[in-house]
């Protein structure tokens, strides 16, 4: 509790620093106050702390400009993000594209690739899988990349292993479409049992699982998704765009197609 406790203050306290920082910039570059500040407070007429008193009776008079400042901090920090996963799109672009351990569905010579970054036990990764399939199935030059993105805990661990174990047999297609089939959350033993209803060696894929490789590219591709400022799941990746979230049949279709005309 005490770890906690003192975790939540000490974060806190850095976000109100760092807030106050960003309204005292905003506050000092507003139109309003500049008069304020102007030849009186370069003339030294005005002290700082006439200036202070002075921007704390405004934020009283006029409280909206709180929320202003922080919504313009907002949209400063979504900005700075997305013009960074821009640039981790462009410069990670074979890592996240052509990753030869990344299982491939659809059309593998497809004129259009389709990154999906997922999570087994997520429910909307779970709700976009039929969505997948039919994007495929009307569209025969797709091409689906397959990034196993485990974030909701060991079982999902364990279930993206095992999948990536089960590519090693050459049934990953099946035993994903299998476990998203289960509609329970996929703990170890659902895994289990859908690997060997699924028609694969159990035995085979846990000693794969171990393996060092299979570890290493969940390892890259939880370091790709925060290079992209991906942060849950599922988060989709074309051309020079990123998707985050679920979305329905015709919006995915568009971003697709958005892709393939930008090439």
């Amino acid at each position: 509790m005490f770890t906690r406790t003192y975790t939540s203050r000490f974060f806190g306290s850095i976000f109100r620093t760092i807030l106050l920082a960003g309204l005292a910039g905003w506050f000092l570059l507003n139109p309003v106050l500049l008069g304020a500040r102007g030849p009186a407070f370069a003339a030294g007429e005005m002290s700082q702390d006439q200036l202070d008193q002075r921007i704390h009776d405004y934020i009283l008079a006029h409280p909206e400009v709180l929320m202003q400042a922080l919504q313009s901090l907002d949209e400063r920090q979504r900005q700075a993000e997305a013009a960074e996963a821009r640039k981790a799109l462009k410069a990670r672009a074979a890592d996240i594209f052509h990753d030869k351990q990344s299982p491939v569905g659809g059309n593998a010579q497809g004129n259009v690739t389709l990154v999906e970054f997922f999570d087994y036990n997520c429910p909307y990764c779970r709700m976009m899988a039929p969505i997948m399939e039919q994007a495929v199935a009307d569209d025969p030059q797709l091409k689906i990349v397959y990034k196993e993105f485990p974030i909701l805990g060991p079982d999902s661990v364990f279930a993206a292993k095992a999948a990536l174990a089960a590519d090693k047999q050459g049934k990953y297609a099946a035993f994903h479409k299998a476990l998203y089939a289960t509609k329970t959350r996929v703990t170890e033993a659902v895994v289990l049992k859908t690997a060997a209803e699924a028609g694969l060696d159990v035995e085979r894929m846990k000693a794969d699982m171990r393996q060092p490789d299979i570890q290493a590219l969940i390892d890259r591709n939880t370091e790709l998704a925060q290079a992209l400022r991906i942060t849950g799941t599922p988060g989709f990746v074309a051309g020079d765009q990123i998707y985050p979230g679920a979305t329905d049949l015709a919006t995915l279709k568009t971003f697709v197609n958005q892709a393939r005309a930008a090439k």
